[in-house]
């Protein structure tokens, strides 16, 4: 079955919500310029409140291998998300709790994702000036050869009204989504949330 994780909570309660709701994982922010930015007490508090009941990773960019396995540990995230412009040998000195993501917009950057280490990575929309969160899609034709060989985290515009298409599509390992369930930026729409889900489910392979 195809995983959800909702990126960008920002308090215990919405990370509740989205788990209660069914999702798999959710995200913490770290990256100075994003709407979504929460600090390392906030992350701590949403992996105590979380649990067990699901993963909770931690989205960066641009931070030192140093500084992000500091980060890790003060915050309990059990994964990293390294979203900035990291080199393959910053994933692999996290390994096994990170991923690479990489923005796609054409078959090389297709190859990119694909040199990456981690049997996981994450794809996204590449925009001019954001690393992520823009609510932007790409080809999801690019990836779906990708998918058949990684446990693909496919990101990038999705919504509840497009996630199943996508699912149908590129039979990602997981489907991320940030602003395709918020009400404002940085605010999560708990029947968005719901929305997104069911719709994932509905058509995930089982």
């Amino acid at each position: 079955m195809t995983r959800v994780k909702i990126c960008g909570v920002t308090s215990a309660d919405e990370a509740m919500a989205c788990v209660d709701a069914g999702a798999d994982s959710v995200g913490v922010n770290f990256v100075a310029s994003s709407v979504r930015r929460v600090d390392a007490e906030t992350a701590r508090a949403i992996v105590l409140a979380v649990g067990p009941r699901a993963l909770v990773v931690g989205v960066v960019a641009g931070m030192s291998v140093p500084a992000m396995r500091a980060l890790r540990e003060a915050t309990g995230v059990g994964c990293m998300q390294l979203h900035g412009d990291e080199a393959a040998g910053d994933v692999a000195a996290l390994l096994p709790h990170a991923y690479k993501a990489v923005r796609v917009e054409t078959a090389a950057d297709v190859a990119r994702a694909r040199a990456m280490p981690s049997d996981y990575v994450l794809v996204d929309a590449k925009v001019e000036g954001a690393l992520g969160g823009t609510g932007h899609a790409f080809d999801w034709s690019l990836v779906v050869d990708l998918a058949r060989t990684r446990k693909l985290v496919l990101a990038g515009g999705l919504t509840p009204a497009n996630v199943a298409r996508a699912i149908e599509m590129v039979h990602p390992w997981c489907v991320d989504v940030a602003s395709g369930v918020e009400s404002a930026p940085g605010k999560k729409d708990p029947v968005k949330v719901r929305a997104f889900i069911e719709a994932a489910r509905e058509r995930s392979p089982t």
